[in-house]
């Protein structure tokens, strides 16, 4: 386990998103991979992908590294070395790179199959890597291409996803992760700040990412259209073409469905039950007992990444998680290091 080499990634992802010019990548390199990746992948945006690398950049610290290191003591101790097999999702930027990192700190070959929707970043890293540690090399497989010749498995896709991978996967050690998604309570009682910090979980990245709030639950006598105010630093999405088609669709069957909604100019609200909410548009629920709506979603927590609240103090944190929080609430790195 060598952690050197990641505080090192740490610090030229930083140097790099500064616009600084490093020995292991240049400026004009780190600008044709995020452009690259933009030209794949509309959804990706400059903006996005580089609140993403700030993020990976971030979690990098040599304290924070070692923090997340510090529970696990028999990270030291000698262990036979696998090829881990890695289905990458590709519905945020570097989606995958917290799977990619455990696999390479617990010491194993990573073998990545790489998502249609993302498949330069994950390359712009693995050449970074090799170059701060020319061993890499030998252990970093991106393929395209089917898996195979792995001893473990860890899979990301959605529901109907998940079920083909246990039936191929089943006879292997595997974590398989289905959908997931996140929710915000309300009291009232909420600071602007609060709630200008709540649309960053809200709109970030789109609101593509299973770590983005779909879902708000408000109380009864909660004014939902004063959200509209605190929303609006969001407002140049209505300028990405993929973005504001979405919200012209859903309007339009809103409309003509006579279904009842709120139009915050690039966002819809909506009422209703469900968790799971279409690009653009954000559903609530009144509640009347909290206590009770706690108890409530406790029953679903499977379906669940992320709750955001007064009570939990994680406003506008939702796509800043540290490395000790894993997808789905499975200890990836204690998997990796069994």
């Amino acid at each position: 386990m060598q952690i050197d080499d990641f505080v090192v990634l740490s610090t030229t992802l930083k140097h790099l998103l500064k616009g600084e010019e490093t020995d292991l990548l240049s400026q004009h390199e780190f600008i044709d991979f995020l452009q690259q990746a933009e030209d794949e992948n509309p959804w990706f945006t400059q903006e996005n992908i580089r609140y993403a690398l700030t993020q990976i950049a971030t979690s990098l610290e040599e304290k924070k590294l070692n923090k997340w290191l510090s529970a696990y003591p028999e990270i030291k101790n000698q262990r036979e070395h696998k090829t881990i097999g890695i289905i990458m999702a590709g519905n945020i930027p570097l989606v995958g790179f917290h799977d990619m990192l455990c696999v390479l700190i617990a010491g194993h070959t990573l073998k990545a199959k790489l998502s249609s929707k993302d498949r330069v970043l994950p390359k712009m890293i693995s050449r970074l890597l090799i170059r701060i540690n020319p061993a890499f090399e030998n252990r970093i497989i991106l393929t395209e291409e089917l898996l195979s010749g792995f001893d473990a498995v860890i899979a990301t896709g959605g529901n109907n996803s998940a079920q083909v991978f246990k039936q191929y996967f089943g006879k292997y050690p595997h974590i398989i992760r289905h959908n997931r998604n996140s929710v915000a309570i309300l009291t009232g009682d909420e600071t602007p700040e609060e709630l200008k910090a709540l649309a960053n979980d809200i709109f970030s990245y789109f609101g593509l990412g299973c770590r983005n709030v779909s879902k708000l639950f408000v109380p009864q006598d909660y004014p939902i259209e004063n959200l509209q105010s605190y929303f609006s630093y969001f407002s140049d999405l209505q300028n990405h073409n993929k973005y504001i088609n979405n919200y012209d669709y859903q309007k339009a069957l809103f409309l003509m469905n006579r279904l009842p909604f709120f139009d915050g100019d690039f966002f819809l609200l909506q009422e209703r039950d469900e968790i799971a909410s279409p690009i653009s548009v954000i559903y609530y629920q009144r509640y009347s007992d909290y206590n009770q709506l706690k108890l409530q979603l406790s029953t679903i927590k499977n379906q669940l990444q992320v709750v955001v609240s007064k009570e939990n103090c994680n406003f506008g944190r939702t796509q800043q998680p540290q490395l000790w929080d894993y997808a789905d609430g499975v200890d990836t790195l204690k998997f990796l290091l069994k």
